[in-house]
């Protein structure tokens, strides 16, 4: 037996992530976190383990961890490898160089329409100017632009092997006299002049998520003349609690009493693997909000600098209009076109519940454990948008929020933090 056990503590610690968060309970316990990477040295019973975090040793609850396998040691290892494309330029424009993401696109008739919309509501004034059209895709916008107003040149640049397409479209719509096709990428093409307007199509999920704009922004200081225009002028990203019962039911409730069988151990496993990160392509029926959205950050594309991407915060207050359960938060997005035309309106084009539904849809983020909420109590908090230092694409979006009770119920006041990674 004593052998055996000397055996046991030679052996190489095996690596476990945290399924879910865990406090310890004294000093002998380590606390930890959803996602955290600890390595086991030994396992004195079935149900507590030793480990470390970070060089911290102590007991763990068996039940949290989750053996990593040979085949995720093997992913984290090409990770490591593919460190020298932090910005995977290869898979990003890869995929726009294909149809799918183009029909997509081109298939959200709001926006495809909203761009549209802005071209003619400012075609006498777009009349003689310089226009560029970062990251074109297929060439939609300066096509709108050749046809519905007369600017004396378009400036359409698209980084993706979709360029040599994008030529033969402008020619066929006989647009190649004012549509000019650069195949570059924004910050190394070269143009002969600086223009009035530049436009794109640069959100993602989130706003912000695969960070398009800080192209935008690049070519905005290099070629965008003094008092010339951005479009969008503006974005706001919008955040708003809500309920998403049927998702909660889909993929936590599930595993109560499947089959009349008590499957609960797999629901620590199921939160990892469900709502660890933002459910992307969300709809939220506007019922599901649980109070009036609130706009948590804004963007000014004219004064927005590179260096602002790092880390955007913002701060949140609702006031819950009806009770219900509070499964987590949805995020969209309003992007505004200001008009050139004098009094002219802006054109918006908004991404929430209330609105015709994009590609783009909403984001949800959900809590690892549902809240009942009151009309009449408060959810406040924060939000950050912090980008990923080495994986220049990614970022991590943390709230922070705190729960007061419009009663006398204490239990109802609660507090939370949670970080939610799109994508690393």
């Amino acid at each position: 037996m004593q052998a055996e056990k000397e055996e046991e503590d030679e052996a190489s610690p095996e690596q476990y992530v945290a399924l879910s968060h865990f406090t310890g309970g004294g000093s002998d316990q380590l606390s930890f976190s959803s996602g955290d990477t600890l390595l086991v040295h030994s396992k004195p019973s079935p149900e507590w383990w030793w480990a470390d975090l970070r060089g911290v040793v102590g007991y763990v609850p068996a039940s949290y961890l989750r053996l990593v396998t040979a085949e995720e040691e093997e992913d984290q290892e090409e990770e490591d490898a593919s460190l020298e494309d932090p910005w995977q330029d290869e898979e990003y424009f890869g995929s726009y160089g294909t149809l799918r993401l183009h029909l997509e696109m081109l298939s959200d008739k709001s926006r495809t329409e909203t761009y549209r919309q802005v071209i003619l509501s400012n075609s006498a004034s777009l009349r003689d100017k310089v226009v560029m059209d970062l990251g074109c895709g297929t060439g939609i916008i300066s096509l709108f632009c050749a046809q519905l107003a007369q600017p004396s040149v378009v400036y359409a640049v698209e980084a993706s092997s979709m360029a040599g397409y994008t030529r033969q479209l402008v020619k066929q719509n006989s647009c190649e006299e004012v549509v000019t096709v650069l195949q570059g990428r924004a910050e190394e093409i070269e143009l002969p002049e600086q223009v009035d307007v530049l436009v794109s199509e640069w959100m993602g999920n989130c706003l912000l998520f695969e960070f398009m704009v800080e192209s935008v922004l690049q070519a905005r200081d290099r070629w965008l003349r003094d008092g010339g225009v951005m479009w969008p002028s503006s974005a706001a990203l919008t955040l708003v609690p809500c309920q998403a019962d049927s998702y909660y039911t889909e993929k936590m409730a599930f595993w109560e009493r499947p089959y009349g069988l008590d499957f609960t151990p797999l629901q620590p496993l199921a939160q990892q693997e469900f709502f660890t990160k933002p459910k992307f392509s969300h709809l939220i029926e506007p019922d599901d909000c649980l109070a009036a959205p609130c706009d948590v950050i804004c963007l000014d594309m004219n004064t927005l600098q590179v260096t602002d991407l790092e880390e955007i915060k913002g701060q949140f207050h609702f006031c819950v209009e009806k009770s219900g359960v509070f499964h987590g938060f949805t995020a969209w997005f309003t992007v505004h076109f200001e008009s050139l035309e004098a009094g002219g309106a802006t054109v918006e084009l908004n991404t929430g519940p209330n609105s015709q539904p994009t590609h783009w849809k909403q984001t949800l983020f959900m809590l690892d454990r549902p809240v009942s909420v009151y009309a009449g109590d408060s959810i406040s908090g924060s939000i950050v948008l912090h980008r990923n230092p080495v994986w220049r694409r990614h970022m991590t979006v943390t709230l922070q929020w705190s729960i007061n009770s419009s009663t006398e119920d204490t239990e109802n006041c609660q507090v939370g933090t949670k970080s939610f990674p799109m994508w690393r």
